[in-house]
């Protein structure tokens, strides 16, 4: 089992930036693939970004390429989602995932952590 709990969330405006970061327990951290899911009020949870075991691949929604980066610290069983130039419309609840596999389909992980508000203000 893996347990995950996302920090970092809160109030910004518009244009500024965040950075969320996802602790993760257990010693089989560097084993998973790590992704970052979000959900708005009245919306299905959408994946985010998405980054393999040693971080030579990742994947990013259209709606955040370019302005949002993800990354890991494999000796410090962290991943952390960068997040630049904010929009309103990236106002969500953000949750951190993980599984085994790079390889799937985008929404099945199998441990999630209880997320963190964010909130852009325009």
């Amino acid at each position: 089992q893996v347990q995950l709990v996302e920090s970092g969330g809160g109030l910004v405006q518009a244009g500024g930036s965040l950075r969320l970061s996802c602790a993760a327990s257990g010693r089989t951290f560097s084993s998973y693939t790590m992704g970052w899911f979000r959900q708005a009020p009245g919306k299905d949870r959408e994946i985010v970004a998405a980054i393999n075991r040693n971080g030579l691949n990742t994947y990013f929604a259209g709606s955040v390429r370019g302005r949002f980066t993800i990354f890991r610290d494999n000796a410090k069983n962290r991943v952390f989602l960068q997040m630049n130039r904010l929009k309103p419309e990236d106002t969500a609840v953000y949750y951190c995932a993980a599984r085994e596999n790079w390889i799937g389909p985008p929404d099945e992980y199998d441990y999630w952590g209880q997320g963190t508000q964010v909130t852009v203000s325009s």
